[in-house]
């Protein structure tokens, strides 16, 4: 279970080594983009080999925002083993919780041997008092990847494409998904997506210098409205993501050298128990590095600004009046959320298996008999 903060803390925030990691090895075809090409195998390697290097010298940090029980003054602390660690003497205070937060993305490097220290010694909250809100609570932007994953037995990369994403969209651990009292979209989904912290400015990044531009990665929901079907609504300018509440974020943000390697993580999503997105991040079409390279060539990214990975649709579903969901990231964490619906509309529960769905059993289903 996780607490009422939305948390399940010590094995969820801090990954589950006993979870299995399956692993997708796909033939991988040239990009459309004139801009942007696949890894090369070495290329993806030395993601690996660097991120290691990295890890070793350096401690455990997970930075968080939190409420104390009886406090509504959102604070800046360290989730620890032993539970949430106050950090405010040792930071810059900013305006906003979200000023305060890009404060240590901009000065970390000179905050972090205070840090890791604290997080070793500092006087811990027990999680169980403490409620977690989305560490990035008003980012820049929020970047989201248009797909980005191998699905279908697709032998060709799809052109890399982005879209905006609202930050007034944002909630945190432990809150409320509220579907709109809107009658034209026909549904709302799920998509439990890897995001990256961005550590800016960063214009024009190549891709081999990926790092100089990202600060750390955190979970996001991105929740979406869709006509019939999978066709996100409305057409052209998907405004169907950005309703309020449609952008979960959290519970943490784990640093660069946390994971070591962002295109081999586990993440998995849940709705009521039932497991619905269950993927290896190695299975983007585009990786980590162009994702950077491609956002900087088009604009410049500040500190806190987020860029949203795609997710694979595969386990895509539907959102409903009462569910509680549940959504981890191997090394960064799980949060609980629960969703609300004025109109209390239902849909069939499950994994989509429509005629567009690139679920495996929904492909075979939907195929016409004469390729069976």
């Amino acid at each position: 279970m996780v607490d009422p903060g939305g948390l399940n803390h010590r094995s969820a925030l801090l990954g589950s080594p006993d979870l299995p990691l399956p692993r997708c090895t796909r033939l991988a075809g040239h990009s459309l983009h004139a801009n942007v090409r696949l890894l090369t195998p070495g290329e993806r390697g030395a993601i690996s080999s660097t991120a290691r290097r990295l890890t070793a010298r350096r401690g455990t940090v997970k930075l968080v925002l939190f409420q104390a029980k009886g406090n509504q003054t959102v604070l800046p602390g360290l989730f620890t083993d032993r539970g949430v660690v106050g950090i405010t003497d040792a930071v810059p205070a900013g305006v906003t919780p979200q000023t305060t937060m890009t404060g240590i993305i901009e000065g970390f490097d000179r905050l972090r041997p205070s840090l890791e220290r604290l997080a070793r010694e500092g006087k811990a909250i027990p999680a169980s008092d403490v409620q977690l809100r989305p560490p990035l609570p008003r980012p820049g932007k929020i970047l989201a990847c248009i797909a980005n994953y191998w699905e279908h037995g697709a032998l060709e990369a799809r052109p890399l494409n982005m879209f905006l994403k609202s930050s007034d969209a944002v909630i945190g651990p432990g809150d409320t998904i509220v579907l709109p009292e809107f009658t034209e979209p026909w549904i709302f989904m799920h998509e439990a997506e890897l995001a990256l912290v961005i550590k800016g400015p960063a214009k024009g990044v190549k891709r081999d210098n990926w790092r100089t531009a990202v600060f750390g990665y955190t979970g996001m929901i991105d929740v979406s409205a869709r006509g019939e079907g999978r066709r996100t609504w409305k057409a052209g300018s998907w405004l169907g993501k950005s309703f309020d509440t449609f952008a979960p974020i959290g519970p943490c943000i784990a640093t660069i050298d946390e994971i070591p390697n962002p295109n081999d993580v586990h993440v998995q999503f849940w709705v009521d128990g039932q497991l619905r997105h269950n993927y290896n991040t190695d299975d983007m079409e585009h990786l980590v590095p162009e994702l950077v390279e491609f956002a900087s060539t088009i604009m410049t990214l500040n500190s806190g600004d987020l860029i949203a990975c795609g997710t694979n649709h595969e386990g895509l579903g539907p959102l409903q009046d009462g569910e509680v969901v549940d959504f981890e990231i191997h090394g960064i964490g799980r949060m609980r959320l629960h969703v609300r619906d004025p109109l209390k509309r239902t849909w069939e529960k499950g994994i989509y298996m429509g005629a567009d769905s690139t679920h495996p059993e929904a492909v075979q289903r939907n195929r016409p008999p004469s390729v069976r």
